[in-house]
């Protein structure tokens, strides 16, 4: 049997007069990354406030790694890398959390990076990522649709943090959010109406030709995320 995954997200702000070096990064640290044991999958990304899933929501003060590692030992390797270190150097905050998968669906780059894990019962706080390859001819209606959930999504109760999070500026858009619990995480994705519109939509008019969902515990993060540590609750 293969060993459940742990999932790490790392958040990097930087000052506006590093922000050409943070761009620079995206493709320089990527060899040293390839090169680290027990690594599974990881996507260097973009961050925003996704709002409206266009240029417009860019920010380009906040860098992310996601990645899936064999297990703990692996992911501690991480902080003492070149790739960590290399981030450091420019950065002026810095949060982590680190995660692991309790239910996925979808591909992200013809990969299922979380696995196929068995529904299971976390009573803490959750993270869910989301992730999708648009169709580009419907790209349009996609972005049509987002603001109304995006601020939906802002004001829904349980909600800790949300941003937006992409390995390109477009037509690549993904989500990073942490809750109080899967009722609240629940409560949004079933049961607020502007969610379940695009859903209906989605499935509907064939935006994605590419999309995921995971849900994952948050075992621990450190660090802050302006100025606070947003899965501390």
């Amino acid at each position: 049997m293969t060993p459940q995954p742990l999932v790490t997200l790392h958040l990097w702000g930087v000052p506006r007069r590093a922000v050409p070096r943070a761009a620079l990064r995206m493709a320089s640290v990527r060899p040293a990354l390839g090169r680290l044991p027990g690594l599974r999958f990881a996507k260097l990304l973009g961050t925003g406030d996704g709002r409206t899933f266009t240029v417009r929501d860019a920010d380009p003060r906040r860098w992310g790694l996601l990645a899936v590692w064999d297990d703990d030992a692996a992911a501690d390797a991480l902080d003492g890398s070149p790739v960590a270190a290399s981030w450091r150097r420019i950065a002026d905050e810095e949060w982590s959390a680190r995660l692991r998968p309790l239910a996925a669906r979808g591909r992200w780059s013809g990969r299922e990076p979380f696995g196929a894990p068995r529904p299971q019962r976390w009573d803490g706080p959750v993270a869910a990522v989301t992730r999708a390859r648009l169709v580009l001819r419907r790209a349009a209606r996609f972005w049509s649709a987002v603001p109304p959930v995006s601020a939906d999504l802002h004001e829904a109760p349980g909600l800790r943090m949300a941003l937006g999070i992409g390995e390109a500026p477009l037509g690549l858009q993904g989500t990073f959010s942490v809750w109080d619990s899967s009722a609240s995480l629940n409560a949004f994705a079933y049961d607020r109406a502007p969610h379940a519109a695009v859903v209906t939509r989605t499935a509907r008019e064939g935006w994605y030709a590419e999309e995921l969902f995971a849900r994952l515990a948050v075992l621990s993060s450190r660090g802050t995320l302006d100025g606070t540590d947003p899965a501390a609750g």
